[in-house]
């Protein structure tokens, strides 16, 4: 883990502290950082202001769980930030680069079983956000990331890369944001993935508002929310999802979406699902094979 992660990971975080929030009383204008100073974050972990400036700079390898708790308090770090840089301390005190194992490229077949048997869409990524399955509904609701020749397709790729993002996701900045976000904390988890150091290095090369909010350092866990897609066939989808860990399927996320019942969102995903059943019975007839049993 280089030095300039840690550090930029925690410059950032200490910028958004600002004195009140940590309880610190503030005397006359005449600070010149827009958060916390590094004396006063030292003051609130209990620990010296020359240790926590060389935490600062990036030397967090050895540092004690009891130390980084502190930190995390004192920089008021939420469990995904906390997580994070356990991450980063970890990785920084590895004696030796450690190989990460490839990341899954697709499901068990009972996995795929189950998603098929779900009556709402699913879709399953990994870590480095390639979408390695989805049941009939999933594919649908994702078809503009499935339109293109690139297997797996790779949603950061879509979100950062193809026009049509913009349209699909509702609110592009947020989709844009959590996307870059979510990259962050697995390079954090798994600094050595190859792979993922190339798929960052690709999307900073090519888009600039990735290597923005890259920059950001913000990390994000999936877990469970809404999200808006303004779909090209059946126009606005508005849906919550769920995020599950399949057993046994090690750095891969099964996320179900399902619509409140009587709503227009709920018939835009059944006329979606109509109309991926009405396709798949005209190209099975354009082909001569028969419906599946």
């Amino acid at each position: 883990m280089d030095k300039k992660t840690v550090r930029d990971f925690l410059v950032g975080r200490r910028a958004r502290v600002t004195p009140e929030q940590a309880g610190i009383p503030v005397y006359g204008d005449d600070r010149r950082v827009p958060g916390l100073r590094r004396e006063e974050v030292a003051m609130l972990a209990g620990v010296s202001i020359d240790y926590y400036t060389r935490l600062e700079r990036g030397n967090i390898g050895g540092a004690s769980d009891g130390v980084l708790d502190a930190i995390a308090r004192a920089l008021r770090l939420d469990d995904v930030e906390r997580a994070h840089l356990f991450d980063l301390a970890r990785a920084a005190s590895a004696p030796r680069a450690r190989a990460v194992p490839p990341l899954p490229h697709g499901v068990r077949p009972s996995v795929q079983r189950m998603l098929d048997s779900m009556g709402a869409p699913a879709i399953v990524h990994n870590a480095r956000q390639d979408l390695v399955a989805a049941n009939r509904l999933g594919r649908a609701l994702y078809s503009p990331h499935f339109d293109t020749d690139r297997r797996p397709p790779n949603m950061a790729r879509f979100v950062f890369l193809d026009p049509r993002a913009r349209d699909y996701y509702v609110d592009w900045p947020l989709a844009r944001r959590t996307t870059a976000a979510m990259l962050r904390l697995e390079a954090g988890r798994n600094p050595m993935d190859g792979e993922l150091t190339a798929l960052v290095g690709e999307l900073s090369a090519r888009s600039a508002v990735f290597a923005r909010d890259w920059a950001d350092h913000d990390v994000h866990r999936h877990r469970t929310g809404r999200k808006s897609f303004r779909h090209p066939d059946v126009g606005l989808i508005e849906v919550d999802f769920d995020v599950f860990e399949p057993a046994g399927e090690e750095r891969l996320w099964i996320v179900g979406y399902t619509a409140e019942p009587g709503t227009p969102s709920a018939d835009a995903v059944a006329l979606l699902g109509t109309l991926t059943a009405t396709r798949e019975e005209a190209d099975r007839e354009h082909h001569g094979t028969a419906p599946d049993a």
